[in-house]
């Protein structure tokens, strides 16, 4: 049977995040401001690039557009509709990146600074900690840098639309979900977007089959504020 979170751990972690100095002290960010979340139960676990400039002011995981692409997705996987920037309140799904911190604009002006490699080292401790208390069934990855974090070096065209498995789990691969990115403008890169939702509805429902408990985390909707 499926362990439980340590949620007490889980809250200590996320201390330990907001705590984090680590990329000022190295000299790659002036201003850190790690994002955090609400220590819950979780059966997915989302994995992105950085934080981009509307969670690093609202310090929710996927609060901007990206977010908003994310849900979409999610909801065609039959997970619960509604505000997309309202994650928290759905305990099916843990939301988290490779850094913490915002990396800060592009030099080109285009979009978000890509964290170094160095800076993903940095944090690497608190997502493997993270993955290893939340224990979920199934890994997301967003993103390219994401997906090579996990997958080692495969192109995303070759990662997106597959199912891999990683120490027990289903690891399902999407694009990057900010409207910078142009991935899915190919009609076969949209495609294989929706082979990627298929298999995380197959979760889905393997998941809810085979635990019963997991029925009210799983179609639980999202609550909104009025």
């Amino acid at each position: 049977m499926r362990r439980r979170a340590d949620v007490d751990r889980l809250r200590r972690l996320m201390r330990q995040v907001a705590a984090c100095r680590a990329c000022q002290l190295h000299g790659f960010l002036t201003e850190v401001r790690p994002v955090t979340a609400e220590a819950r139960e979780a059966r997915v676990l989302v994995i992105g690039q950085a934080p981009g400039p509307v969670t690093h002011r609202e310090g929710i995981h996927f609060a901007g557009p990206a977010g908003r692409t994310l849900a979409g997705w999610f909801e065609a996987a039959g997970f619960p509709s509604g505000a997309a920037h309202k994650w928290p309140t759905l305990s099916a799904v843990w939301l988290t990146s490779l850094t913490r911190c915002f990396p800060g604009p592009s030099a080109s002006g285009n979009g978000d600074r890509a964290p170094t490699s160095r800076e993903v080292a940095l944090c690497r401790p608190f997502l493997e900690e993270e993955i290893r208390v939340v224990d979920p069934d199934v890994i997301v990855l967003v993103g390219a840098m994401a997906v090579r974090a996990f997958l080692g070096p495969i192109k995303l065209e070759d990662a997106v639309g597959r199912r891999f498995e990683q120490d027990g789990r289903a690891v399902i691969a999407f694009p990057h979900s900010s409207g910078v990115s142009r991935w899915t403008n190919l009609p076969e890169n949209r495609t294989k977007v929706e082979r990627s939702i298929a298999l995380l509805r197959a979760e889905r429902e393997r998941l809810v089959d085979t635990d019963a408990p997991s029925v009210n985390i799983l179609s639980r909707g999202w609550q909104h504020d009025s």
